[in-house]
């Protein structure tokens, strides 16, 4: 029987979603479960595979189990052996066609920055930049980046493709946090925290609003900004 399910995790505690051999990850936290639920291996499969400390509050994740549990009992047996930094929030019957990542027709990811003062509580949930930023030249940024284009000067590692597009990027002021909302089909690694260090650094006039065609041209070989920490990173929607 094919399922899937919505989860939930704390990214602090754990070496991100991917299984690692020899240390704690969700991918391998989740399947020691199923496996143990299903009294076979269970292999899941991730919408997105987030890293270290990276946080979730709808990661979608696929499998197939050999025997018929109804949702609702399997959300609770999953969630009496996986706790506490991980909650399964919902589950359901999958065709045979559905695939976790490969059906993912949108992600919306949030990135949350403290403008205030240091908050060491919260120093693993958000961005302690601890300055004032300018918000206005960030909006104006933020919409040169909507639409298709080549990210390769925003993605870590080598790919084949480096094509995505953005459907939209939105900012909210709540106290002195600024939270930024990233919507997308495809988000490579590090490309919502390389984008949101990209436009903290025009805000701290580090880049200009005229080099942006550069850093989308896909061949720009120095870049001016820093990657923002995963700690205010949240995938919070996934869309099929």
């Amino acid at each position: 029987m094919n399922y899937f399910i919505s989860v939930s995790y704390d990214g602090s505690k754990f070496y991100g979603f991917q299984r690692l051999k020899g240390k704690s990850t969700v991918q391998a936290t989740l399947e020691h479960a199923l496996t143990k639920i299903n009294k076979d291996e269970v292999l899941v499969k991730g919408a997105g595979r987030t890293d270290r400390g990276v946080h979730a509050l709808d990661q979608g994740v696929s499998f197939s189990l050999k025997q018929s549990i109804p949702p609702e009992r399997l959300v609770n047996a999953i969630n009496s052996l996986v706790g506490p930094y991980i909650k399964v929030n919902s589950a359901c019957y999958v065709d045979d066609t559905f695939h976790a990542r490969f059906s993912v027709l949108e992600k919306t990811y949030v990135y949350v920055i403290n403008m205030g003062e240091f908050n060491p509580i919260f120093n693993d949930y958000l961005y302690n930049y601890n300055r004032c930023l300018n918000i206005s030249i960030m909006k104006r940024s933020a919409k040169m980046l909507l639409g298709p284009h080549n990210f390769k000067s925003f993605t870590s590692g080598e790919r084949d493709n480096y094509d995505s597009i953005i459907n939209s990027i939105s900012f909210k002021k709540e106290s002195d946090k600024l939270i930024i909302t990233f919507q997308g089909k495809s988000f490579y690694r590090y490309m919502v925290r390389n984008l949101v260090g990209f436009l903290i650094a025009i805000s701290e006039n580090k880049i200009s609003l005229n080099e942006i065609p550069d850093y989308l041209s896909g061949n720009l070989e120095n870049i001016h900004y820093t990657t923002v920490p995963a700690s205010g990173l949240y995938l919070t929607k996934i869309k099929y």
